[in-house]
């Protein structure tokens, strides 16, 4: 399981008892322009992965992960062309940067996001990682987009 700290605007929360996703408020003001996309601060990061281990599948050890994966808000699509350039975005047990979301506007005017407004729901889920897969030996921090490099 994951551990998560906020130190964000707004309140990270469930809508209703079977939501999948949790909302994810700005922790800033910004605007986005038709056509351009910004990531945007939310004051959220994981603070510690737990329940990372093994699981047996027909006698084959599996790695089971969890992750965090950022979603867009359908209102948000629908009603302004706002949405996640990424999506889904993963976010690994093993980050430990600000989590930020990577909103573009599809519209064809500006969009401004204050502090507090929904922006993104966040969905925790495990994985399971591929048998036969090398694993590279990259250190994970808070680097953000693109930390672990390109090849």
């Amino acid at each position: 399981m994951l551990k998560i700290k906020h130190e964000g605007t707004g309140n990270l929360f469930y809508a209703t008892k079977e939501s999948a996703g949790f909302d994810i408020c700005a922790n800033e003001n910004t605007e986005i322009p038709p056509g351009e996309w910004r990531l945007v601060s939310t004051g959220l990061r994981i603070v510690e992965s737990a329940g990372v281990g093994t699981l047996t599948i027909q006698g084959l050890p599996v790695m089971v992960l969890p992750e965090i994966q950022l979603r867009p808000r359908s209102g948000l699509a629908a009603k302004n062309g706002i949405t996640i350039l990424n999506a889904p975005s993963t976010i690994d047990a093993d980050y430990r940067g600000e989590i930020k979301v990577n909103l573009i506007n599809h519209s064809k005017v500006s969009f401004v996001v204050n502090a507090g407004d929904r922006i993104a729901q966040g969905v925790c889920a495990l994985i399971f990682q591929a048998d036969g897969i090398f694993v590279k030996d990259t250190e994970r921090g808070s680097g953000g987009f693109g930390s672990t490099g390109t090849n």
